[in-house]
């Protein structure tokens, strides 16, 4: 199965990706493309291989087998750049990761962890990153919390922080892993809006979520994975909202009450 786009090439791009954990095959050789503007949904039951697939796309999680491309051009296994590929390093700084649990720094207030990464890694100026990052948490909303530390903020808050210390970074492509899992239901709202101004924004994303009704509003091309392969592919329309599988029915009626 190609999942391509044919508008344009894509920015980051796996092909026949595989990943063994002892003697458990979690991918089966999934291919994607990713191409510049899209918003992409991986969707699927626990277990399917949603989240090692979108670790395997930044190298969080190394690939057993297949291979990563960004911008053309493959990742290689070492952090640095070569002649012949791109290093992990280099691929980290331009895609962007958004975690379930945060893990922003606890010693840190708000703003120096959305400035570490581009001060430390990027040697940005420390007071251009600033005001960045300063522009960063007014769009998602967090302007009046600066100083404060990680164990003031609730959960929702602390999310939007953690998008905006991945904006920082000024990534081509953002993944987001099950981002509101993790969150009160009340809190859910407030970051779903954060990624949807994202997507109306242009932003390149892959975003593993069980929230089917956003996925249906923000995404482009909706992803179903069952037992580690890409089951099912198309348009919200025709993977959430009127899905001829009898597995994926079965899978997207238990979201719909």
């Amino acid at each position: 199965m190609t999942t391509t786009s044919t508008a344009t090439a894509p920015v980051i791009e796996a092909i026949g990706l595989r990943k063994t954990f002892g003697t458990h095959e979690v991918l089966k050789g999934l291919n994607l493309g990713l191409a510049r503007g899209e918003v992409v949904a991986l969707i699927g039951p626990s277990g399917s291989g949603k989240s090692t697939f979108i670790r395997c796309l930044n190298r969080m999680e190394h690939p057993t087998g297949g291979e990563i491309r960004f911008r053309d051009k493959p990742v290689g296994e070492s952090f640095r750049d070569s002649e012949a590929a791109i290093g992990i390093g280099t691929l980290r700084r331009h895609v962007g990761m958004v975690f379930q649990h945060f893990n922003l720094f606890p010693h840190k207030t708000v703003l120096q962890n959305v400035t570490e990464g581009p001060i430390v890694v990027c040697k940005r100026p420390r007071r251009e990153t600033e005001e960045l990052a300063k522009d960063l948490l007014a769009q998602v909303g967090l302007s009046d919390k600066h100083a404060a530390f990680p164990n003031h903020l609730s959960g929702g808050q602390k999310q939007r922080v953690a998008i905006a210390r991945a904006l920082a970074m000024q990534p081509d492509v953002l993944l987001l892993d099950e981002v509101t899992s993790a969150l009160d239901p009340e809190l859910v709202g407030e970051v779903l809006a954060v990624i949807r101004s994202l997507a109306e924004a242009g932003m390149t994303m892959a975003i593993v979520t069980h929230e089917m009704a956003f996925a249906a509003e923000v995404a482009s091309r909706v992803l179903f994975l069952d037992q580690g392969v890409i089951a099912e592919e198309g348009s919200p329309a025709e993977v959430i909202l009127n899905p001829a599988n009898p597995r994926l029915q079965a899978f997207v009626a238990r979201f719909k009450a």
